[in-house]
């Protein structure tokens, strides 16, 4: 008897939410969402994440695997995106829309 492949399905992508990025079944909360929240500023455990963002600790889980099953690609699309910001940042400081300021050394 063949494996049956089983699928996760608390983590979707709906063109309508969040341009199609991956987010946590009924929420708008992205996948990158929580791999920030993993991995960057605070490092928060995966319990905290569960608790912080009212999430079961499945979910998560499955945020985080889906995240390092397809880390590739959503890493062009964060380069990608912030591509595009710089971009958008450019051109509106160049209109004089847009002023960026200097943080002193207490403030970073």
């Amino acid at each position: 008897m063949a494996a049956t492949p089983l699928y996760i399905d608390a983590i979707v992508s709906d063109p309508k939410i969040r341009s199609g990025r991956p987010v946590i079944a009924g929420t708008g909360l992205m996948v990158i969402d929580i791999m920030y929240a993993h991995t960057s500023g605070d490092k928060l455990s995966v319990e905290e994440i569960a608790e912080h963002y009212g999430l079961s600790l499945g979910q998560v889980h499955a945020a985080l695997a889906y995240y390092y099953l397809h880390q590739e690609e959503i890493d062009a699309r964060i380069r990608a995106d912030e591509e595009k910001a710089e971009i958008a940042l450019a051109e509106l400081e160049k209109m004089g829309r847009l002023q960026r300021i200097e943080l002193s050394d207490d403030i970073e």
